[in-house]
């Protein structure tokens, strides 16, 4: 099992994934919105904001989110670290469950590029 430590270095990869990303991957990203990712098995939630081409101000806090974000991540956190290391395909894992994802219809279409 992932520990809160392998989480929090996994966003951060992601974040300087998205920050060196260019072209359509890059545009996706540059909204301003707010992010959660819950890592259902440590009991865990990272908010955070998806802004300006890049992934800013991850905070860890216990449980589930504190409120209501834009864009909202579930999963285990081995998904997370597959997720990140390329080893577990998004859509795929989202088409079956093993993620969860909400956020409002412009914000999925816009997305569907990081996927």
């Amino acid at each position: 099992m992932a520990t809160i430590e392998e989480c929090r270095g996994a966003l951060d990869q992601l974040a300087e994934n998205l920050a060196k990303a260019d072209g359509g991957l890059r545009d996706a990203a540059a909204r301003d919105r707010s992010l959660s990712c819950r890592i259902t098995d440590l009991d865990i939630t990272f908010t955070g904001r998806l802004t300006g081409g890049r992934l800013a101000d991850v905070t860890p806090v216990p449980g589930p989110p504190p409120s209501r974000a834009d864009i909202r991540l579930a999963m285990t956190g081995d998904d997370l670290l597959a997720l990140v290391a390329g080893e577990l395909h998004f859509a795929r894992a989202w088409g079956s469950g093993r993620i969860k994802l909400e956020a409002g219809l412009r914000d999925l279409m816009r997305l569907r590029k990081l996927l």
